[in-house]
């Protein structure tokens, strides 16, 4: 059974778009079945489509446009839809859907040929020679490879063509976008099983490749296609949700009335409307929210001419409704990645409904619709400098694009490209972050510092030994945010570093990823392997993968404030992110451990900062760079990777003489609890208490009323832990103390 499509009609109508239907698609039909009209005169079944693009370009040049629709029809003549349309509807759909969003005439030139070459007799050869070398690479970059020659591969390495196409001209992808929207349109007359697999595809391909390119009025119809089709239960009740309030009052009518008024008195031209949100957007609000009211159905948009208009309406609105601070967002100052430009904020009436607000200028409007096909062509230097004073260009290869690009050239394996393309797009905001060196690095956000270190040093990654964020020493692990500064510290000696398998858990770009996994193929584990001649046994890992307690402050290399600065070693932790032992504390460089008996004489011996093992804990050991061996506990998680990995454990164990109470032992402990006040000054009233000092200590943001303090203490007696833990517990509110397992990651907003 079909899944039923959206009432695109309506969706058409709540957007306050233009848009084609499928009475259009007759009528096309009809036109093109009584063939190309003369050359004197433009073809009945593309007035439409002349008619809305002049409204945009009132220069263009039609008589191109005419051309190739000559070829178009009578390339596909004879040709029909599964729908039983003449097939010339499809081009024609595709290149309205494109003019109404102000595509220029190139573009919409080759979305009239883009299936010629793939479906008709017609080639790119003779598509060049009439229109262009433009023309031609924007047909070449969406025709799709043959099943014949590619097999299961050619979905995957279409799409790659694709984007490597779409590197050197985003308007491919515009063209890709608008066919697969119409076809999706359509998609009604498919096999309920192609149904979902096309809906799959856009989901998760097509739909983050929209958001990126800032496409949004594609993206949200795309989004509502996809939904009906792949959720036709919670699409059928959200649609009865819409309609059960279509016959009430609006209070965002009411709302849009009252913030005519102010505005108007204020003195400010503005055009006031109301924005129903689409169907995706409703059924989000619903989980967030909870029970819906009339106005989270939609928002109001503000529109004014220019800049200073958005920020003076903004004024306006906080002093004469109550503001909601907590939804204030300024995407003017600090554009999304996407191009995105718009003051959001939410304010409650003399009612007091809340009702969000967004305010932008008309450009800002007309490219957050219609992204980079608002711009024309990018390419085009006289386009480019007749851009408006203070609206921004859109560059030639995004950030993310240029990451894709690059790790994809790297992916031969389609396979592989397939699953790393979707899991790259499944990021949905992008950081930058600031290089010591002045430059930036554009990253998704959740990145960490692996990643960045691939996205600044390509292969040359390898040899990366830890890194400062925002001056502070921090784990390779350490989850970045936007507008941190980050200085990767890099070993002298890259030709014999290398990544350990624990990078991976901290890698989040494919780009990182593959490179690691091809160091890792190339430089296999191998237990029987001899160490150079004068080196220990064991210590062959120390030139190896590096081992996630050997990539941070560690080293003494790495830090330059002496054994003394033990407020830096514990930076990923204040950070409240990262997994794992590389989001622990670390004990001083240059403060010797003891109490420590190790196979291998002569060695530097120091804790793990993952489990901070103490006597009488079970401990093992491995070698790691520096000509050292790290200890932990047997029941660390970093034990049981290591282990898997094919790492040699190195035998340790406490001296017969170290009874507990002996020496400074260091040990990081995580104390659960219920936010209130004064937690943090009970809970060191209680460690002081104890006898045992606090080193460091890092508070998380409070997550449903429940809170995370992280502490590195120094006990004099090692003996005395289990009663810390104890008096820690007993601090009201404080439900749990532990020291074992991995750290869990907060995110940050």
């Amino acid at each position: 059974m079909s899944a039923e499509a959206p009432d695109q009609a309506a969706l058409g109508r709540r957007r306050g778009l233009p848009r084609i239907d499928l009475r259009n698609i007759r009528r096309f039909g009809r036109a093109a079945l009584q063939g190309p009209a003369s050359r004197d005169r433009l073809p009945d079944a593309i007035e439409h489509v002349a008619k809305v693009h002049r409204a945009y370009h009132p220069g263009a040049d039609l008589d191109v446009l005419r051309q190739a629709y000559v070829l178009a029809e009578s390339s596909h003549r004879g040709q029909m839809r599964k729908s039983g349309e003449p097939y010339i509807t499809h081009p024609l759909a595709v290149t309205l859907i494109l003019a109404e969003l102000g595509a220029e005439t190139t573009t919409l030139t080759a979305s009239l040929l883009h299936d010629t070459v793939e479906d008709t007799e017609v080639t790119l050869d003779q598509v060049g020679e009439q229109f262009g070398e433009e023309v031609r690479y924007l047909v070449d970059g969406v025709t799709k490879l043959e099943k014949v020659d590619y097999g299961a591969a050619a979905e995957p390495e279409t799409f790659r063509k694709m984007l490597v196409a779409t590197g050197n001209d985003v308007r491919v992808m515009s063209i890709k976008l608008a066919d697969r929207l119409h076809n999706m349109r359509t998609l009604g007359v498919m096999r309920p099983e192609k149904q979902a697999r096309i809906a799959k595809v856009t989901r998760d391909v097509l739909i983050p490749l929209a958001e990126r390119l800032g496409v949004q009025a594609l993206k949200t119809e795309l989004e509502d296609l996809v939904f009906a089709i792949l959720h036709p239960e919670e699409y059928a009740h959200t649609r009865e949700l819409l309609q059960s309030h279509a016959d009430r009052p609006d209070p965002l009518a009411r709302a849009a009335g009252e913030v005519r008024a102010v505005l108007q008195e204020a003195g400010i031209t503005a055009e006031v409307l109301v924005r129903p949100r689409h169907f995706v957007s409703v059924h989000r609000a619903g989980i967030k929210r909870g029970e819906l009211t009339g106005s989270d159905l939609g928002r109001l948009l503000v529109l004014v001419a220019e800049d200073a208009d958005c920020y003076a309406v903004l004024g306006e609105l906080h002093t004469c409704f109550t503001p909601v601070i907590s939804e204030f967002k300024d995407f003017i100052a600090v554009p999304k990645f996407n191009l995105y430009q718009s003051l959001h904020t939410a304010v409650a009436g003399r009612t007091g409904e809340v009702a969000e607000v967004l305010i932008r200028t008309h450009q800002m409007h007309q490219v957050a619709e219609a992204g980079v096909i608002a711009l024309g062509n990018p390419y085009a230097p006289t386009e480019a400098a007749a851009a408006p004073e203070g609206e921004r260009a859109d560059p030639t290869r995004p950030g993310w694009l240029s990451r894709l690009l690059d790790w994809q050239s790297a992916t031969p394996d389609p396979d592989i490209f397939w699953t790393a393309l979707r899991d790259d797009l499944a990021q949905d905001r992008e950081i930058t972050v600031f290089r010591s060196d002045g430059g930036t690095l554009g990253l998704p956000a959740g990145a960490s510092c692996v990643d960045a270190a691939y996205a600044q040093y390509g292969e040359d990654a390898h040899s990366c030994i830890g890194a400062r964020v925002n001056g502070r020493i921090a784990t390779l692990s350490t989850v970045l945010c936007d507008g941190d500064t980050l200085q990767l510290l890099m070993t002298g000696d890259a030709a014999s570093s290398g990544p350990s398998p624990e990078w991976l858990d901290h890698a989040r770009t494919p780009a990182a990823r593959i490179a690691i996994n091809r160091w890792l193929a190339a430089h296999p584990a191998d237990p029987a392997h001899e160490p150079p001649q004068g080196q220990a046994p064991g210590a062959e890992h120390l030139h190896g993968p590096v081992d996630p307690e050997d990539a941070d402050p560690e080293d003494a290399e790495m830090v330059e404030d002496g054994p003394e600065d033990t407020t830096d070693e514990v930076a990923g932790d204040e950070r409240g992110e990262g997994e794992g032992p590389a989001a622990l504390s670390v004990t001083p460089v240059g403060r010797p451990e003891t109490g420590i008996v190790v196979d291998l004489p002569g060695v530097i011996v120091r804790l793990a900062r993952c489990c901070t093992p103490v006597p009488p804990d079970a401990i093992t050991g491995f070698a790691v760079r520096g000509g050292a061996v790290t200890v932990h506990r047997e029941r660390c998680p970093a034990v049981t990777r290591m282990t898997a990995a094919g790492r040699e454990r190195v035998g340790v164990r406490w001296s017969e003489e170290d009874d507990g109470d002996g020496g400074d032992y260091r040990v990081t402990l995580f104390a659960e609890a219920f936010s209130r006040p004064h937690l943090l000054a009970d809970l060191t009233e209680a460690i002081a208490a104890e006898g045992a000092e606090v080193v460091a200590a890092a508070v998380e943001p409070p997550r449903e009323q429940r809170v995370r303090h992280t502490y590195t203490l120094q006990l004099s007696d090692a003996g005395r832990l289990p009663t810390l833990m104890r008096a820690m517990r007993d601090v009201p509110g404080v439900y749990d103390v532990t020291r074992e397992g991995r750290r869990v990651a907060t995110a940050r907003s």
